[in-house]
Formats: structure tokens, sequence, C-alpha cells
């Protein structure tokens, strides 16, 4: 169930900064497109379950979420500025 929704302003992109921030505001899931295998790390340690190889509208992808057709583990983790496994 989604329990609240806000748009916040991003803290800007700098290594490490996103995911403390995130969990400060209560996220614990991410879903993306891909990101790297240090990224996941950081969210996991903030305690931000993180779900890959997704992409679409937001909304449809948390309904999508929600309703059981997005399951943790099928995306893949980018190396170097190259993702594979979500084209």
């Amino acid at each position: 169930m989604i329990s609240h929704v806000e748009d916040i302003k991003s803290p800007g992109h700098e290594p490490g900064k996103l995911p403390p921030f995130l969990a400060s505001h209560g996220v614990n899931i991410i879903i993306a497109g891909g990101m790297g295998g240090r990224a996941v790390d950081l969210f996991h340690e903030n305690g931000i379950e993180v779900i890959l190889g997704v992409s679409g509208a937001v909304d449809k992808a948390a309904q999508d979420y929600l309703s059981g057709r997005i399951v943790p583990g099928g995306g893949s983790i980018c190396a170097e500025h190259k993702c594979t496994g979500h084209e």
C-alpha cells in the first residue's frame, strides 16, 4: 500500500548522499531502470529495498509493484555507466 506521495527537492547528485536523504524521508523502496552496484549497496545500508529493470511512468510502476507484477531481483546492475538487461 502506498501510504504517502510527496515531491521533494533532490539533494543533488553526490555519491552516497541520496540513500540517507531518502531514508530520512521514510522511503523504504526504490524502483529504477538500473544503477551501479555501490549505489545498490548504499540503499541497502539505509534500509531501502532496490528493484531494478523497470521503465515507464512512476504511477504505473508503483501499481505494478503493489499488484505483484514487478518482483525484486528482476533487473540489472550497471557498471561504469554501462547497463545491461534493461534497454
